[in-house]
């Protein structure tokens, strides 16, 4: 027969294992309560100890992860386009200073405009300042 501190890690096993495919932190925080449960139950106290151990441990992993969690959402990484905003490249077609002209940014070819609508000759390096819907609006910059 299975000691019942095999059960709560078990338990506490499978919900880790649950939360990988699932969004949030519910089954980690009673995966967690569970696990520590389990280690607590080995001195043998009774189920009804055992049980109030795990829901207090739970709703206190619970809260604190939400905590946790709140704080990792308001981390905003700049992604695709977005992402290339600050980046460096050069142009590989004269940006003319009323038109647009071509750059290599990120191993990719975009078209793109000057920013102060001077103009930048093939092979200058650019840095991206903004995007206007799929072009890039570029500075020339020294290296």
């Amino acid at each position: 027969m299975y000691e019942p501190w095999m059960i709560w890690v078990g338990i506490g096993v499978i919900c880790l294992i649950i939360e990988i495919f699932t969004p949030g932190f519910f089954f980690m925080s009673i995966g967690i309560g569970a696990i520590i449960t389990g280690l607590i139950s080995i001195a043998d106290l009774p189920l009804g100890i055992q049980l109030a151990i795990f829901i207090i441990v739970t709703f206190f992993i619970f809260l604190n992860l939400r905590k946790f969690s709140k704080k990792l959402s308001k981390v905003n990484f700049p992604t695709n386009v977005d992402a290339l905003v600050g980046k460096k490249g050069s142009v590989t077609e004269t940006i003319p200073g009323d038109g647009k002209g071509f750059v290599k940014v990120g191993g990719e070819i975009w078209s793109a405009v000057s920013e102060s609508e001077n103009e930048i000759p093939v092979a200058a390096k650019v840095q991206v300042i903004k995007l206007d819907g799929n072009k890039l609006i570029v500075k020339s910059i020294e290296e």
